[in-house]
């Protein structure tokens, strides 16, 4: 079951979400995620949707069967629409990835329902450098795992700010890293901010890279778990 191409980059977004949906073996688990992800209530979906609330709960709980390619396709078409009555500023920062050089990415994945920030960082053996204590009260639905020193190559600047913007709800793991302070100082600056950063193999983290993620209240967390293929491993291991 496949829906038709589109023409467009939020067309094509609508697709891979769409897709993702029909694919899965818990569509309404799938259709749960991008609601949160978009954040929008069950009460605002099924208003706009033309349903009642309770249709969407049977969907995402799996009380009711899963649902068609046409009601699958309005679906997505709505919460993208809602999500543009707001300024579009979740699905656009999804968009950007499109377009973006994909050769310093070295995994990005999406968890099916979300995970605890602090199972996350103990599956990659991590120690927090900035807590504020946020980690207990945050989740994660998704990472990307990013070579430094390859997006520097082969990135144009614009399309390195681009990728670091399209984190809603998402980690981001630096790979190659001297310092820690490029990624925090890029980071600093975009309107949208990762839940966690993670950075590899550090022995010693910069002073600025530390300060920066105290003042935008984002957990800073070094990962000693060995190789970046151990890394690889273990993220992909817990998205299973």
């Amino acid at each position: 079951m496949v829906l038709k191409l589109f023409s467009s980059a939020e067309e094509n977004l609508k697709k891979m979400i769409a897709g993702e949906i029909v694919l899965s073996s818990n569509p309404g688990k799938i259709i749960r995620k991008w609601r949160k992800l978009l954040d929008i209530r069950q009460v605002e979906l099924a208003e706009v949707l033309g349903a009642s609330p309770s249709v969407i709960s049977d969907y995402e709980t799996g009380r009711r069967q899963s649902p068609g390619q046409q009601f699958i396709k309005k679906l997505v078409e709505t919460m993208v629409e809602i999500d543009k009555r707001r300024g579009g500023r979740i699905i656009n920062s999804f968009i950007q990835i499109l377009g973006v050089a994909t050769e310093g990415i070295l995994d990005i994945q999406e968890f099916s329902e979300p995970i605890e920030l602090s199972r996350l960082i103990d599956v990659v053996k991590g120690d927090v450098l900035v807590d504020h204590g946020l980690i207990l009260k945050r989740y994660i639905y998704g990472y990307t795992i990013i070579d430094s020193l390859k997006a520097i190559q082969t990135m144009s600047g614009a399309d390195f700010y681009k990728l670091l913007g399209v984190n809603v709800m998402r980690a981001l793991f630096f790979t190659n890293v001297s310092t820690g302070r490029s990624p925090m100082v890029a980071i600093r600056v975009q309107l949208i901010k990762p839940v966690a950063v993670f950075l590899h193999g550090l022995e010693k983290v910069d002073e600025l890279a530390i300060k920066l993620a105290k003042l935008e209240g984002i957990p800073l967390i070094v990962s000693r778990i060995g190789s970046i293929e151990n890394l690889l491993k273990a993220l992909r291991n817990i998205s299973k």
